[in-house]
């Protein structure tokens, strides 16, 4: 992301969020504040031009979107059951499950971002009148100036305690030493902690229509100045998991996660390209 610039693909990834809303049912992911966090403007948008989100490519990209941020939240749940009580969203843009959050009364949130994107989040959360919980922590880090350990120290992260993470639309527009740092810091927290994400695919594990599809995709999101650069080898990236210390791993490609978050829709939605999967790691 640019310098003092808000994320433009997180803009673009929470409109996603909110066609979702408006178009699929059912949901695979229910968000009674995607719609109201875009704005006025962009939801008049999406509502006047339902055709355009019926574009293949347009549907597979928001039922991904869909669900990573299910597999996550479905993931928190759990974690909760084993009396997890901090989460951290890393790279939470316009993210809402801090807003809604139904364990709001023993579940600690930490929104982590670039100190200009969540300045631009506050904005719209004040003018979509969308209040924000004490349970709530924001914690700007720029990671050019500061590392996660110390943002999250200074934002009140107890590391003596477990904690889930959630890190979406984030590592392919990274690099690899900075993921793997983030990674590596999960995997010293205490047993108990753990973390979803998703993550690019080796261009050459893709087959060939997959493989034409991936330049356009790439030269959009580069356009919006965050160009892709991180890719994985899945089998690879859960054998590294490991050696960092996570005892589980758990790995979703195309097929898994429409046979857990699609199957049987009437409308045909489902994720489509094989471009990303899906990892929860445990320590």
């Amino acid at each position: 992301m640019k310098q003092r610039r808000f994320s433009r693909t997180a803009n673009k990834v929470a409109i996603r969020r909110a066609a979702h809303q408006l178009f699929d049912q059912p949901r695979v992911l229910d968000d009674p504040l995607a719609v109201p966090i875009i704005g006025v403007e962009a939801a008049e948008k999406l509502r006047s031009n339902p055709k355009e989100r019926q574009h293949p490519i347009s549907r597979a990209f928001r039922a991904f979107m869909a669900a990573r941020s299910r597999y996550a939240e479905d993931q928190l749940v759990k974690a909760i059951e084993e009396r997890v009580a901090q989460y951290v969203v890393l790279g939470a843009g316009l993210d809402t499950f801090a807003y809604r959050n139904p364990h709001a009364a023993y579940l600690q949130v930490f929104e982590v971002d670039h100190p200009a994107t969540q300045a631009w989040k506050l904005e719209r959360l004040q003018t979509a009148g969308i209040a924000i919980p004490t349970s709530l922590k924001f914690v700007p880090v720029d990671f050019e100036r500061q590392t996660l350990a110390a943002g999250l120290a200074q934002g009140g992260f107890d590391s003596g305690s477990p904690a889930f993470f959630s890190w979406l639309g984030v590592t392919p527009y990274l690099t690899r030493e900075s993921c793997i740092a983030t990674l590596r810091f999960i995997a010293q927290l205490p047993p108990g902690s753990g973390v979803a994400f998703d993550f690019a695919v080796d261009p050459k594990l893709l087959n060939l229509r997959q493989r034409l599809a991936l330049p356009a995709i790439s030269r959009r999101v580069a356009a919006a100045g965050e160009p892709f650069q991180l890719f994985f080898r899945p089998t690879e990236l859960a054998q590294e998991l490991r050696n960092m210390g996570f005892q589980r791993t758990e790995i979703l490609d195309t097929e898994e996660i429409n046979a857990r978050y699609f199957k049987d829709r009437a409308d045909g939605l489902r994720v489509r390209g094989g471009l990303g999967q899906l990892m929860g790691a445990w320590v």
